[in-house]
């Protein structure tokens, strides 16, 4: 055979196996093609599970996934009674949503986790209450009274700016939202503040002579509108609650569908009927 012929031969035949080649890497990028998540997936998510705090806000978000379903959006609320485990729940993708928390906690949360949650709407500000059962005002309060506050870092700070406000302590300079007793530059009445858990802090009013409570354990404790002495302002409040979501959930349409499902006038009703004055929508 020829030198010519035999050229033509090997062109041939590598022809044929280019051909092969390129046949077999179509075929298996198209199989790999079926095997990744669709990019509309996360946008076509019909169904969420949002964690809050067991209570009184489960009524309110029955309301919320009542008006969900209505834009085809399925809401299942999880339940939680520890702060903590929302946003760890959250973080690892056990839940979708949560809503519970202020700015100042999901920030000192960041801070000692590392998460990557972000504010996605506003819900409703409760305005933390010096409450007491033996006192009709702060200005009653005597020479070494007892006062208890939470000893979360948020909230102890929460609760000692609002003893600041009614001139019942002075924070040094700079103390800030997150301050601890350690702040505390000037006591005038020797005011003894005893830090408790969050939860345990209102069921002890009747042992103290006044206590700084959350809105929703002061609910929890019994206390009433009526026993309350002081309260922090609500106008440019840092502490507004809100329906938070995984950083990468963010631009996802499920989340404005969630934040308008709460945000509307049926809900806002609901809210109202449920904390009768003792909380505010904040949007």
């Amino acid at each position: 055979m020829s030198n010519s012929v035999l050229q033509l031969v090997e062109r041939a035949r590598f022809t044929r196996r280019s051909g092969l080649s390129l046949m077999l890497a179509a075929s298996v990028a198209a199989f790999a093609a079926t095997l990744m998540p669709h990019p509309a997936a996360a946008e076509d998510k019909t169904s969420v599970k949002v964690g809050i705090m067991s209570g009184e806000d489960e009524d309110i978000w029955r309301a919320v996934a009542a008006e969900a379903e209505k834009k085809g959006l399925t809401v299942e609320v999880v339940t939680f009674n520890d702060y903590t485990q929302p946003n760890e729940a959250l973080e690892r993708g056990e839940i979708d949503a949560n809503a519970f928390q202020h700015g100042p906690y999901l920030e000192n949360q960041i801070q000692a986790h590392g998460y990557k949650i972000k504010v996605a709407g506003y819900t409703a500000v409760w305005p933390i209450g010096v409450y007491s059962k033996k006192f009709k005002s702060i200005a009653e309060l005597p020479e070494g009274a007892v006062v208890g506050v939470p000893n979360d870092p948020s909230n102890e700070g929460r609760a000692l700016l609002v003893l600041q406000d009614e001139g019942v302590i002075k924070l040094r300079d700079g103390a800030g939202i997150l301050a601890t007793v350690a702040d505390v530059a000037e006591n005038p009445k020797n005011v003894v503040i005893k830090e408790l858990d969050a939860g345990i802090v209102g069921r002890s009013v009747e042992d103290l002579d006044a206590a700084v409570v959350n809105t929703d354990w002061a609910l929890k404790s019994g206390l009433a509108i009526e026993d309350r002495i002081a309260q922090e302002k609500i106008a440019d409040n840092p502490y507004r609650n809100f329906i938070a979501v995984r950083e990468a959930d963010l631009g996802e349409p499920w989340v404005k569908t969630l934040v308008s499902s709460y945000q509307n006038d049926t809900v806002r009703a609901e809210f109202d009927r449920v904390y009768k004055g003792t909380g505010t929508v904040a949007y």
